[in-house]
C-alpha cells in the first residue's frame, strides 16, 4: 500500500473525521465530539488537526490533533483505521505533529491517553513518550 498523504483538515473534512473517530478512536469515558467543537478548533488553529489520507482511495486512515497553546504542545485523538494499524501511519502522524511543534518553538509534548487503553500506551512508549504518574488529570465536560 502506498504511504498516506498527510495534510491539515479543512471544514469539509469534519463529517468524515467524526465518522472515522466513531470507527477508529477510543471513546470510553470522554465527552462526545461534535462538528461545532471541530469547527472551533479549525477557527483557532487551522493546522492543528492532521489527517492521513490514502492517496489511492481518498479514504481517511488516520488523525491526530497537534495542539499548541503558546506554552505547551498537546497531542489528542491519535487514531488509525483498524485495518491499517501496525503499518506506520500513527508514527507518520506523530512525526508530523512533532515537526509542527518544533516549527512553532515547542520544546515538550504531552499525549492525552485513556488509562485503560493498553494498545495506545504501548504505541506512545514505542515513540519515546513516558507516562507522568505524578500529574493528575482533571476532566470536566462543559
Amino acid at each position: 500500500m502506498p504511504a498516506p498523504e498527510l495534510r491539515p483538515a479543512i471544514a469539509t473534512d469534519l463529517p468524515a473525521v467524526l465518522a472515522f473517530w466513531r470507527l477508529a478512536a477510543e471513546d470510553a469515558h470522554r465527552p462526545a465530539d461534535s462538528a461545532a467543537l471541530l469547527e472551533a478548533l479549525l477557527a483557532r488553529d487551522p493546522e492543528a488537526l492532521l489527517l492521513a489520507v490514502d492517496p489511492a482511495t481518498a479514504e481517511l486512515v488516520g488523525t491526530v490533533i497537534a495542539g499548541w497553546d503558546g506554552w505547551r504542545c498537546h497531542l489528542y485523538r491519535l487514531a488509525v483505521h483498524p485495518d491499517r494499524r501496525r503499518a506506520g501511519i500513527g508514527r507518520l502522524l506523530v512525526d508530523a505533529a512533532e515537526a509542527r511543534f518544533r516549527a512553532v518553538g515547542g520544546a515538550r509534548a504531552d499525549a492525552m491517553v485513556l488509562d485503560d487503553n493498553d494498545l495506545a500506551h504501548r504505541a506512545w512508549r514505542a515513540g519515546g513518550y513516558v507516562p507522568q504518574a505524578e500529574w493528575s488529570r482533571w476532566v470536566k465536560a462543559l
